[in-house]
């Protein structure tokens, strides 16, 4: 018998917190080998303190799921947790460059209910705080104890470059048609979801289990997991995207709309076609702004076109994906519990 809900959120919560309590002395010790001005453009964006550098209570560091996810690979292979603390410090650093860099593309001024990098400091400081970081989180996994490090950087390495393909797909499909010839559909875009979020997702899995010593086949299965986990990961941010409740997210209500931003629950309305859809690419084609009442309309026919059932039934298909390919690996069953309860709480966030 399943756990209530919950439960199962208090003993994720207690996950995440052990392994933020492994990983974060780690990150903290790493970051402090920047320049102090790119350190603290770095303690900012991971929520430890404010634009002057002082500690801020109100920042928020996120979940740490990505850094979860390296120790329970390294765990789920039979290795301490410690062997992925390595693995954890270098996704943990890529995410956050990541989200810098994303900021500035899409032109987001919020990020955790605070500026983004780039409003507070500056397009070109955020820019370079990124690049330090991305450097950073390289070195530190080269660096990395035991005889692994070199397959482990490797395996980063592949994934820095499929995380730059799938963005690039994002930002190009920003000048694609909503309709007729060059749409973009909803396969190009699960594309693209793998590339962007499933690559790091199944990097920080994999690289866990690399650094624990796990067999290729393992490390492949586990790395496919966590890829199937970022589609619907990213299925799930769609979602919050058009109906979230700002104090959670942190942006406003029907920000992916109002943006016109190319995403699973919009294609898979248009793609369904019918008069809620006709009615939409009418309104995503037209040359005014998609705010208020114009954005909420949007919503509703994203609904009525089926966008939002189908793009729950895209993260649930992926979340059985993922669930099946950790049944086929040999886990340690205290790690492998701890990561199938992980993947259900990443979809659940949206129910």
């Amino acid at each position: 018998m399943q756990a209530p809900a919950g439960d199962r959120a208090a003993a994720v919560a207690g996950v995440l917190a052990r392994c933020r309590e492994l990983v974060r002395p780690a990150v903290v010790e790493a970051v402090g080998q920047l320049h102090p001005w790119t350190g603290e453009m770095a303690a900012y964006a991971l929520g430890w303190s404010d634009t002057a550098g002082t500690p801020d209570p109100g920042g928020s560091e996120g979940k740490g799921v990505r850094q979860a996810l390296a120790v329970l690979g390294a765990e789920a292979v039979g290795a301490d947790g410690g062997a992925g603390v390595a693995g954890a410090v270098a996704v943990e650093l890529v995410h956050t460059f990541s989200l810098l860099h994303d900021d500035i593309m899409d032109g987001d001024g919020l990020r955790r209910q605070r500026p983004a990098v780039w409003k507070a400091y500056g397009t070109g400081p955020a820019v370079l705080a990124g690049d330090a970081l991305l450097a950073l989180a390289v070195q530190r996994l080269a660096e990395a104890p035991g005889p692994w490090s070199a397959v482990a950087v490797r395996h980063l390495s592949g994934t820095l470059s499929t995380l730059v393909w799938g963005q690039a797909e994002d930002v190009r499909f920003e000048r694609l048609p909503w309709s007729g010839p060059g749409a973009v559909g909803p396969e190009q875009y699960r594309s693209m979801a793998e590339g962007k979020t499933g690559a790091l997702l199944g990097c920080a899995i994999a690289l866990g289990a690399v650094l624990g010593g796990a067999q290729a086949g393992t490390v492949a299965v586990l790395e496919r997991a966590g890829r199937h986990l970022g589609v619907a990961f990213q299925a799930v941010d769609d979602l919050l995207g058009i109906w979230g409740d700002p104090a959670v997210t942190g942006k406003p209500v029907h920000g992916d709309l109002r943006r016109r931003k190319k995403t699973y629950p919009v294609l898979a309305a248009l793609a369904g076609g019918g008069p809620a859809a006709r009615e939409l690419a009418v309104l995503l084609e037209s040359p005014g702004p998609l705010d208020g009442a114009a954005a909420a309309r949007a919503a509703v026919l994203v609904e009525e076109a089926g966008g939002r059932s189908a793009t729950r039934k895209e993260a649930r298909r992926h979340l059985d994906a993922a669930r099946h390919a950790l049944r086929e690996a040999s886990l340690t069953p205290a790690a492998g519990a701890d990561l199938d309860a992980l993947f259900t709480y990443l979809l659940d966030r949206s129910w």
